[in-house]
């Protein structure tokens, strides 16, 4: 069975509620999650998954340091995590406020780690982004995302 590991930093609960609409997807889709804080990740458990959900709130464009410091511990592990599968989600304020850029910072980590990075063509390109509070739309967006990752995930372990 495949697992995952579904982390995230949350302030206000809207990134917190992201995450655990992925987890919840991800096992009713028969993956077997971990869903944790970032602070409540031990680092040494990287190698243990078969890929990684992270989500942060947009801070300033970018990721909350608490995911930040969690992606800098990671470096233990390089080259060690080569071909999982990654992908992120944020929350953020506003439409044009960098969530975006959140996501993709998040991506450009684990790329350097050797991962497989998830896009999406029909999403926020980078990764989910709910404006505020999650509403419909972005639990829509969230299953799109859980089923393209297992999706991805079930191919290239199977390659």
């Amino acid at each position: 069975m495949k697992k995952v590991l579904v982390t995230y930093y949350s302030r206000t609960g809207n990134t917190e509620k992201m995450a655990k609409i992925i987890a919840q997807g991800l096992a009713d889709k028969g993956i077997n999650v971990d869903l944790k804080r970032v602070d409540e990740v031990k680092i040494d458990s990287l190698t243990e998954y078969d890929g990684y959900i992270i989500g942060s709130p947009n801070y300033f464009g970018t990721m909350a340091a608490e995911v930040k410091k969690f992606i800098d511990e990671s470096v233990k592990y390089y080259r060690k995590i080569e071909g999982k599968l990654v992908a992120a989600f944020t929350s953020t304020g506003m439409i044009g406020g960098g969530g975006e850029t959140v996501c993709l910072d998040i991506l450009k980590a684990f790329l350097i780690h050797g991962c497989l990075c998830l896009g999406f063509t029909r999403l926020g390109h980078y990764g989910p982004v709910s404006i505020g509070k999650p509403d419909e739309r972005i639990e829509r967006e969230l299953a799109e995302m859980v089923n393209k990752y297992v999706e991805v995930l079930n191919r290239i372990n199977n390659v």
